[in-house]
């Protein structure tokens, strides 16, 4: 095989390689039925880190525990509620999956090993129509 060939066979292995792994790190990915599920059969906890005023706006899944991001004690308070153990399995829920995906890596970074992500969120994006327009439950945040 020539050098310039061997290169590109190369090049194309090592890219399989990263899609594989980025398509394995996306396994921890829930679609909002599945949080739900899992949330109700105890499996996950549900943490929905949108800020209070979002709360309020669209209301919050039943089983979602409340940590808004920008709150200097998030760690302290999600750790709390997860019993202390980074391994608790978790569910990371925002507006548009854009800051859930954001704080799995980060949370991921910190030793937390099974930080799944929403990435539909609650309003929708382009992974789907989002929590609100598939009818899943909200309550209203009357404690926000």
């Amino acid at each position: 095989m020539p050098y310039q060939s061997v290169r590109r066979f190369v090049a194309l292995i090592v890219a399989s390689l990263v899609f594989v792994a980025g398509a394995q790190a996306g396994g921890l990915d829930l679609s909002p039925q599945e949080a739900l599920a899992k949330a109700k059969a105890g499996e996950i906890l549900l943490i929905d880190i949108r800020t209070p005023p979002e709360w309020r706006e669209t209301g919050v899944a039943p089983e979602a525990h409340r940590i808004d991001m920008t709150d200097p004690k998030f760690l302290e308070r999600l750790l709390q509620d997860m019993g202390g153990d980074k391994s608790a399995p978790i569910a990371l829920i925002c507006r548009t999956g854009n800051r859930s995906g954001y704080v799995q890596k980060q949370l991921q970074k910190m030793g937390f090993s099974q930080v799944h992500n929403v990435p539909e969120g609650m309003a929708g994006s382009r992974s789907g129509p989002g929590w609100i327009r598939r009818g899943l439950p909200v309550e209203t945040c009357t404690n926000c």
